[in-house]
């Protein structure tokens, strides 16, 4: 997509992102599965999980961590970093606060909750923000790095 300013950042649409997110969900798999195995067993994976606090910490607390991390050391998650990807302050176009960085990723919630329209306003929105960027006041944006 050509910008109308040579200096404006060109932003990472909705079918990247989603390429994105499908390479980190599957690194999260390959990582996280042998976990919750190695903790419960193989019944785990018949029960579909035991809901105590060991499978909320390698669920919802391990991958949260992880990705709040990726995000403030390397500006991108590795689906990503995949496809030359970073997530910047979208009012300065530098790295996002580690402040902004934890409000976006609970900001997904917001953008998931009615019926994933936070994300799919990424495919209409001028700036391609899903609404937990714009809570966040952030952007997606390729790294020319």
């Amino acid at each position: 997509m050509a910008s109308s300013s040579s200096s404006s950042p060109d932003c990472v649409g909705l079918w990247e992102r989603g390429l994105a997110f499908a390479i980190d969900t599957l690194i999260f798999f390959i990582v996280l599965t042998p976990l919750a195995l190695a903790v419960y067993g193989r019944d785990y994976l018949v029960r579909g999980g035991y809901g105590d606090f060991w499978d909320f910490m390698i669920q919802t607390v391990l991958p949260s961590v992880a990705v709040i991390l990726f995000w403030r050391f390397y500006g991108a998650t590795p689906g990503k970093l995949a496809i030359s990807a970073k997530i910047v302050d979208a009012r300065t176009g530098g790295a996002a606060s580690t402040g902004r960085l934890v409000g976006r990723y609970f900001a997904y919630l917001i953008s998931a909750l009615p019926f994933f329209l936070g994300f799919a306003w990424i495919a209409i929105d001028r700036r391609k923000q899903g609404w937990h960027d714009k809570i966040a006041g952030t952007m997606v944006v390729y790294d020319d790095d």
